[in-house]
Formats: structure tokens, C-alpha cells, sequence
């Protein structure tokens, strides 16, 4: 069994309020979770409104197939979500 994890930084520039970031942050969790079938959360940063660190984890049995699969989450987020640049991103298997 391989666990795949992957930290996103994400760049929150035209965010104003602790609230307006949670609204964005919550819709991208819940369509990554939907989309993809991952665990994810918001992992560091909660108090700070310009950037956000999301964490995905995802286990099988392929270590191709997950990196693929993490890097189409991510992809996804800079295709659907232009206002939310990514910053980052590391992918590690345990």
C-alpha cells in the first residue's frame, strides 16, 4: 500500500476577509473531494487571508497512477480556479 500526499500553497491576493477565504477554500475542497475521490484539508495558514495550504492524500497500489491523479487535482485548480494561483506544490509517497 502507497500513500500519496501533496501540499498546495495557494496565493489568495484579491481576498478582503477570513470569511470571503473560507467561501473560496470550502468550494475547493468540496469539488476535489467530488471530482477526484480524495482526502483533503486545509492544513495551515487558517488565520491568514492571503494564503491558504490545502493537503490531499490518496492511497493505492501505483505510484504512477497517484502522482498522475494529484497532479490532475492540482492542474484542475489552476484550470477552474484562475483567481487562485498556486504558489507550490510537492507530491511525496510514503
Amino acid at each position: 500500500m502507497i500513500v500519496a500526499t501533496c501540499t498546495i500553497t495557494l496565493q489568495l491576493d484579491t481576498v478582503f476577509s477570513l470569511k470571503e477565504k473560507r467561501s473560496i477554500i470550502k468550494s475547493i475542497l468540496a469539488r476535489l473531494r467530488q471530482q477526484f475521490n480524495l482526502a483533503v484539508a486545509e492544513v495551515e495558514h487558517q488565520d491568514v487571508w492571503h494564503t491558504a495550504v490545502i493537503g490531499i492524500a490518496t492511497v493505492g497500489n501505483d505510484t504512477r497512477y497517484l502522482h498522475g491523479l494529484l497532479e490532475k487535482a492540482v492542474a484542475w485548480i489552476e484550470q477552474q480556479r484562475p483567481d487562485v494561483p498556486v504558489a507550490e506544490y510537492s507530491i511525496e509517497f510514503r
